[in-house]
């Protein structure tokens, strides 16, 4: 078997075995808040998270680190270069949705559940499903 063979098998695989993997961490997710959030309700969160990074990244009161990292985000979101190309199926749009869910998680951790629930422009639904997300306790 020809080595750009092989390379390109192992490729695939390894795509099919992160998706695999994406799955399975989603639906134990979903598992352990049963209906409460729902996979096509976190996708229609999209618009409103990202204007919660960008106001959380022009933000002065928000610590400077996390602004950059922020900045480094929405760049990479724009930026047509990614890990997977989005024209692969599924996959493509994936890396971007691990990359945007780490990002998100580790600058509310930073910026405060007040900054989030500050700059948040959606509903109170997608703010508790945000914080959940980011792992921030729900006030009762």
């Amino acid at each position: 078997m020809p080595e750009w063979l092989q390379v390109a098998i192992s490729v695939i695989l390894g795509l099919v075995v992160m998706w695999l993997i994406l799955m399975i961490v989603l639906w134990l997710e979903q598992r352990k808040h049963p209906g409460q959030t729902k996979l096509r309700d976190l996708l229609r969160l999209a618009p409103d998270v990202i204007r919660l990074i960008k106001r959380l990244a022009s933000d002065s009161s928000v610590p400077f680190g996390v602004r950059v990292w922020l900045g480094v985000l929405l760049v990479y979101l724009i930026s047509p270069i990614d890990l997977i190309p989005d024209f692969i199926p599924v996959l493509g749009y994936a890396d971007d949705a691990l990359v945007v869910a780490i990002a998100l998680r580790y600058a509310t951790r930073r910026a405060g559940r007040a900054a989030v629930e500050r700059h948040w422009p959606g509903s109170p639904a997608g703010l508790s499903a945000v914080l959940r997300l980011a792992g921030l306790k729900q006030r009762n």
